[in-house]
C-alpha cells in the first residue's frame, strides 16, 4: 500500500504542479486553493503516509489503514472536482459535492491519526 500512496501521489505532483505553472503563466490565481489542496493532501500527505506504511507495514495492514487508503483516495478527488468548479465557473451548485469529498477526505485522515496512534510502536 506504501509503495501505491507514493504513485498517487507523485500524479497529485504534477497536477499540482501543473495548475500552478498555469496561474503563473496566465496571471490568473483564482485556482489558488484548488493548488494548496493539492500540493498539500494529494502530494506531501500521501507521500508521508506512503512511506510510513512502507516503513512500518503493520499500519498498512490494520484495518484503519485500508480505511485511510481508500476514503482518502474516494475524498479528495471529489473535493477537488468540487472546488475545482466551485472557484472556476462560480458554480455554487457544486458546494455539495465539495463538502462531501472534504468529509469524506477528512474521515480518511482521521482514520490514519487513529491508526498510526494505536498501530505505530517503537521496534
Amino acid at each position: 500500500m506504501g509503495i501505491t500512496l507514493i504513485k498517487i501521489s507523485s500524479v497529485y505532483f504534477a497536477i499540482g504542479v501543473a495548475i500552478g505553472y498555469y496561474m503563473s503563466s496566465a496571471h490568473d490565481y483564482a485556482l489558488t486553493p484548488v493548488h494548496v489542496h493539492i500540493n498539500l493532501l494529494g502530494w506531501t500527505a500521501l507521500t508521508l503516509a506512503g512511506i510510513l506504511y512502507h516503513l512500518f507495514p503493520s499500519l498498512a495492514k490494520s484495518l484503519s489503514g485500508k480505511i485511510h487508503f481508500w476514503l482518502h483516495n474516494i475524498g479528495l478527488p471529489l473535493m477537488m472536482i468540487g472546488l475545482f468548479f466551485v472557484v472556476l465557473i462560480e458554480n455554487e451548485a457544486l458546494l455539495p459535492l465539495l463538502a462531501t469529498g472534504a468529509t469524506v477526505t477528512s474521515l480518511g485522515i482521521f482514520s490514519f491519526v487513529f491508526n498510526v496512534l494505536k498501530n505505530l510502536k517503537a521496534s
